[in-house]
C-alpha cells in the first residue's frame, strides 16, 4: 500500500441500527445522521469517508471501531484494480480439490482446505449490436430523367442498438488473499462436463454446477449478496464498472469477520 495515496474507510453494516451509534458514528465521520444511518444499512459494506492518506484513514477507523463497528481501510488503486485471475471454462473434481482451466489451457488447482469464500452474483453488460436494414429512396435526379415518373433506389440502413445482458458469474477465493483465484460466468463456460445432467438453460447449468461445488467444500463461505432481488442498496444485477469493487469488499467484510 502506498502511504501517501488516497484511501477510503468502509464499514461493514451492523446486524441492528440503534439511533445512539447513528449519532456516534456520524460524529466521527463529520455526516448528518440521515445519510449515516444510509450508509449503515444493507447488506454490501460501504464506503463512509476518504482520506489523503492511509494514516488518517486508520485514526477514523479506530475510532469506528471503540463503537463495536467493523471498519476497514483501503487505498485507493487496491479498491479499483480490475481482476486478474483465472476465468474458468471447464473443470475436473478430485478427491479434495477442483482443477479450473482456462481457454488457453492453464490450470488452477483449489484444494478444499484452500478454498475460503464463493461469492455468486448477476453482472449487467450492456451490448451494442449493429443491424442492416434496406429501404427504398427516391431517385430524384432519375426521376426527373422520367419526366416525373418517381424511380425508386435501393439503399442499406444500419442501425445501432444497446442492451442489457444479465448474467450469472461465481469468483473464488483463497484463504490468504481477497483478491479471487478463480472466476466463472454463465455465458463462458463449457457445460459438457456436466454429462447427461446438462440442460439446454445456461443459467440452470451455471447453478446446478455452482452447487455441486458448494458441495464438495461445505465448510466454505458461500455469499449471494450481489444475487439477491433488488433491495436499497443493492440492485437485481451488479453494472459490469462496478463488480471488482463489490466483490473486494465484501472479501475483505469476511476476512475482517473471521479476523475478529
Amino acid at each position: 500500500m502506498n502511504p501517501n495515496e488516497v484511501a477510503h474507510v468502509v464499514i461493514v453494516p451492523p446486524g441492528k441500527l440503534e439511533t445512539a451509534l447513528i449519532q456516534q458514528a456520524a460524529d466521527v465521520i463529520g455526516k448528518d445522521p440521515y445519510g449515516t444511518r444510509l450508509l449503515l444499512a444493507g447488506k454490501v459494506p460501504r464506503i463512509i469517508a476518504h482520506y489523503d492518506n492511509m494514516q488518517a484513514a486508520e485514526v477514523v477507523a479506530q475510532r469506528l471501531r471503540s463503537l463495536d463497528l467493523i471498519a476497514l481501510v483501503c487505498n485507493d488503486s487496491e479498491l479499483r484494480k480490475p481482476y486478474q485471475g483465472c476465468r474458468a471454462i471447464t473443470l475436473s473434481f478430485e478427491d479434495q480439490a477442483i482443477v479450473f482451466r482456462s481457454k488457453n489451457g492453464q490450470g488452477r488447482r483449489m484444494a478444499s482446505k484452500d478454498l475460503f469464500l464463493i461469492l455468486k452474483g448477476n453482472i449487467q453488460t450492456e451490448i451494442e449490436t449493429e443491424s442492416t436494414t434496406e429501404d427504398r429512396k427516391l431517385n430524384l435526379r432519375a426521376t426527373l430523367l422520367t419526366g416525373g415518373i418517381p424511380i425508386f433506389r435501393k439503399v442499406q440502413m444500419k442501425t445501432r442498438d444497446k442492451s442489457v445482458r444479465t448474467e450469472g458469474f461465481a469468483r473464488f477465493y483463497g484463504s490468504t488473499s481477497h483478491e479471487p483465484s478463480v472466476e466463472i460466468l454463465q455465458y463462458d463456460f463449457d457445460y459438457s462436463i456436466m454429462g447427461p445432467d446438462i440442460s439446454l438453460s445456461s443459467m440452470i447449468n451455471f447453478n446446478h454446477l455452482v452447487t455441486k461445488i458448494e458441495a464438495k467444500f461445505p465448510n466454505t463461505i458461500v455469499d449471494e449478496t450481489l444475487m439477491r432481488p433488488f433491495t436499497a442498496d443493492i440492485p437485481v444485477a451488479t453494472p459490469k464498472e462496478n463488480l471488482d469493487i463489490n466483490c473486494r469488499l465484501l472479501c475483505l467484510k469476511y476476512q475482517a469477520l473471521v479476523e475478529k
